[in-house]
């Protein structure tokens, strides 16, 4: 039997659009002047959620009352961004945890699960669903090409052959790698990222395999490798084009037969490790050069997975923006800033060479820089140099520069302009020589907030 959970919420505010944060549950929905504490025993329920989207006084005159006279059940409030002080402090004292949105499904799941546990037949099903949200939270897109992509890392992360994954910088290779590795048996287990390119040649051996003391001067202990430290995990190779000759041989020799031997032993250790690999280089064409050895691009090449550039998924660019920012905000702890349709307008026309991670940095930078409450078309405009270059590349270029210069002009001049008579648009239309309509009207497409100057 599911466990049974009371949503409490105000008359003007319905949960209805947030029943799949609760799923796998037993959900009633009570409007709280209807709630009788004294009858929640007799009606067995398994955790109270009150759901607010405001500073709700009605929730700090419930939790009062909790506290004076503690009930049996267990308190879990999903709060707004605009909770003060004294009640997240009266949260604190009497709920056994809380959210705040935006919060996501398998968050609040985990912490249910912590709360009340599930009963056994269904705690391995909630498991799996919960494992494989948080597997693929990071891999965000609905575009058709891109969900195949995602079908293919579920299938991958079953099998304990080595994958390769391919595509341009910034594409999300590592992102896909840790996807794998969650998924898969050994998630329990530790994920260990090599940067091939950050290895010389001569300390390769070293930091892969370890070494036992007094194998050279200053092995003064001994000291695990990286393989020693992915021990039931999985070990993701990062630009593994770039190893040396002598290097791709000695990883040849581990994958063929997954052992190895620490410098200065004489023993031989078994790894029980899953090799992911990644390159933004074509293997096939370094092969053909004599630049990658071809028994180690067939010993890697067993599963593929090839990412896709950004240019490829255009659909996915406001998704990724939108999703880009609640996780900006979060981490920095701001209000939530919506993206103007100009704004990703201006996303959807850039030529985003450096992908997703490109992508990010642009929406990274607007959330810190920008003035006003809303992220508009100068906020996630080019460098100067980012524009050079792209017309320089694009015939459509110079015409993408010269608007995004302008809407830098309008818009600073609109801001400056509005400091200079304290947010008073009649007098700042004035002094700009401009109908106080239009002027208006400047000011609420660059989402200035005029209660902020």
């Amino acid at each position: 039997m599911a466990r049974r959970i009371l949503i409490l919420h105000n008359h003007d505010f319905s949960p209805q659009p947030y029943l799949h944060l609760f799923s796998g549950f037993d959900v009633l929905q009570l409007e709280q002047s209807k709630l009788q504490l004294d009858r929640l025993t007799q009606q067995r329920f398994d955790l109270i959620a009150p759901m607010v989207a405001d500073d709700a006084p009605w929730l700090d005159d419930l939790l009062q009352k909790i506290r004076d006279k503690p009930i049996a059940v267990p308190v879990f409030p999903i709060l707004s961004t605009e909770t003060g002080a004294e009640l997240l402090r009266l949260v604190s004292e009497v709920a056994a945890d809380f959210a705040v949105w935006p919060t996501r499904a398998c968050e609040v799941q985990q912490r249910l699960l912590r709360i009340v546990g599930r009963p056994q037949a269904d705690v391995d099903l909630v498991s799996d669903r919960l494992t494989e949200e948080l597997g693929l939270a990071m891999l965000v897109g609905k575009d058709p090409a891109f969900l195949d992509l995602i079908a293919k890392v579920r299938l991958v992360a079953r099998s304990d052959s080595p994958v390769l994954i391919t595509g341009e910088t910034g594409t999300g290779k590592e992102l896909s790698a840790r996807a794998i590795h969650h998924l898969s048996r050994r998630r329990s287990n530790p994920f260990i990222a090599v940067d091939c390119g950050a290895f010389p040649e001569h300390l390769f051996e070293n930091e892969m395999f370890g070494h036992t003391r007094g194998a050279f001067t200053d092995a003064h202990r001994d000291q695990r490798g990286l393989i020693a430290m992915a021990e039931g995990g999985t070990l993701f190779l990062d630009e593994v084009d770039s190893l040396a000759p002598s290097s791709q041989a000695k990883l040849l020799r581990f994958l063929q037969e997954h052992t190895y031997r620490p410098l200065g032993s004489d023993k031989f250790l078994h790894a029980e490790v899953n090799v992911l690999a990644a390159s933004n280089r074509d293997l096939e064409q370094l092969v053909s050069e004599h630049r990658f050895r071809a028994d180690l691009f067939f010993r890697l090449n067993v599963l593929r997975l090839h990412m896709i550039p950004l240019r490829d998924r255009k659909s996915d660019i406001p998704i990724l923006a939108q999703h880009f920012l609640k996780l900006i905000c979060a981490e920095r702890s701001y209000a939530p800033r919506p993206i103007t349709t100009a704004a990703i307008e201006a996303l959807m026309r850039m030529e985003w060479r450096g992908n997703v991670r490109e992508l990010y940095n642009v929406i990274n930078r607007a959330v810190i820089l920008a003035l006003g409450r809303q992220i508009v078309p100068a906020d996630v405009s080019p460098s100067a140099e980012g524009s050079a270059d792209a017309a320089a590349l694009n015939p459509e270029g110079f015409r993408q520069a010269r608007a995004h210069a302008i809407e830098a002009f309008e818009r600073n001049y609109v801001l400056d302009t509005l400091r200079k008579h304290h947010g008073n648009i009649t007098q700042s239309a004035r002094y700009a020589h401009q109908d106080r309509r239009a002027f208006g009207r400047l000011v609420k497409r660059y989402g200035i907030d005029r209660n902020s100057i």
